[in-house]
């Protein structure tokens, strides 16, 4: 992705400072994507994109730290996320 459609994405208008990266987070289920938003907003963030469906199958939300640094939270449907973290792709058997 351009940087140009990045920054749109990323709900980031680039003044300068910007260093054209958006940070993921990937979670496990729709609603994981709204607890993980309303946890950032309740801890000072900005929302800058409330979650959704994506055009790839998805579902995901952006939101702005206190910092400036946008994060997208993701729920991919066709990776799991194993409990230390780690991404696979499917169901995580192969």
């Amino acid at each position: 992705m351009g940087r140009a459609a990045l920054e749109v994405d990323s709900c980031t208008e680039d003044s300068g400072g910007w260093g054209g990266v958006t940070l993921a987070y990937n979670v496990n289920s729709r609603e994981e994507v709204d607890e993980v938003i309303e946890q950032a907003e309740a801890a000072g963030a900005t929302i800058g994109r409330a979650g959704g469906g994506t055009f790839w199958g998805g579902y995901s939300g952006v939101f702005i730290d206190p910092e400036g640094h946008p994060w997208e939270v993701a729920h991919n449907p066709f990776w799991s996320v194993t409990e230390d973290g780690r991404t696979l792709v499917g169901d995580g058997r192969g």
